[in-house]
């Protein structure tokens, strides 16, 4: 069984190169089941009710999101009709949506997708991740063949950690966040894949996906100047990673970057 999980979609120019591409992306492929991290792709902040259903028009089984999933207030407001929408599962109890949600892939496993998000250099600060993930593994380890994690965090021990804790249990960490891919994709001793960050899928021509000259002021002149999407090409980041259907664990993993015509 073939994964692909792409990387935080920022503003336009992400949305335009994730049009573009992901059709050939899993036809090339052959790819059974598609996660793409949806949480930047409003203009680099949240996402609303018009861009979410341009991510419904494509061959997407499941969105991701993480800390800016409430940037746009409307979110808040249309995420319980949209389970294939998740945002942080450690979020508290009562908070609307979920952050786990399961889908049957066409060749009939039960694939498990739990959004997490760290706590190190992370607002809000949530509940532990690792006690999060314990407690639902717990409960649904009989109710899926496939378990893959976005997890969504700053610091890359923390991201590392996760990886070594849930090593045997599921059958990917990815880490998203921080929009530069990492060169530390591997599988981990149990049969997990693991990469540190997906990187994101947007314009590189900037600070993270924002302008650059905007962000240089800020950083240079500590003026506080508003931050904008940065424009022009843009590349897709993510990872294939070969399932073992028979075991639920991973054979491989293989970090992709398309750049935009």
């Amino acid at each position: 069984m073939n994964v692909l999980m792409v990387g935080d979609i920022v503003a336009r120019p992400g949305r335009r190169v994730l049009v573009d591409n992901l059709a050939k992306i899993q036809c090339q492929h052959e790819i059974d089941f598609t996660v793409v991290n949806i949480e930047n792709a409003a203009g680099g902040f949240g996402i609303t009710r018009k861009i979410l259903q341009e991510f419904h028009d494509l061959p997407i089984d499941v969105m991701t999101s993480g800390n800016h999933i409430w940037d746009k207030r409307e979110a808040l407001e249309f995420i319980d009709m949209h389970p294939d929408l998740l945002r942080p599962h450690n979020y508290p109890a009562n908070t609307p949506g979920s952050g786990w949600f399961i889908k049957n892939a066409g060749n009939g496993l039960r694939i498990g997708v739990l959004n997490i998000m760290g706590q190190a250099f992370m607002h809000p600060v949530l509940d532990s991740p690792f006690a999060n993930v314990d407690q639902l593994l717990a409960e649904v380890s009989e109710a899926v063949d496939v378990v893959l994690v976005d997890f969504h965090a700053e610091a890359t021990s923390e991201k590392i950690a996760m990886g070594w804790h849930l090593d045997g249990r599921v059958t990917a960490v990815v880490g998203t966040h921080t929009h530069v891919p990492t060169a530390d994709e591997r599988v981990l001793p149990g049969g997990t894949a693991y990469i540190t960050d997906l990187g994101m899928t947007g314009c590189y021509d900037s600070v993270i996906g924002s302008n650059t000259e905007a962000v240089l002021q800020r950083m240079v002149h500590k003026m506080q100047i508003r931050l904008e999407p940065a424009t022009g090409k843009a590349d897709l980041c993510g990872v294939l990673i070969d399932v073992n259907e028979s075991t639920g664990l991973a054979r491989s993993i293989e970090r992709i970057r398309v750049k935009q015509d």
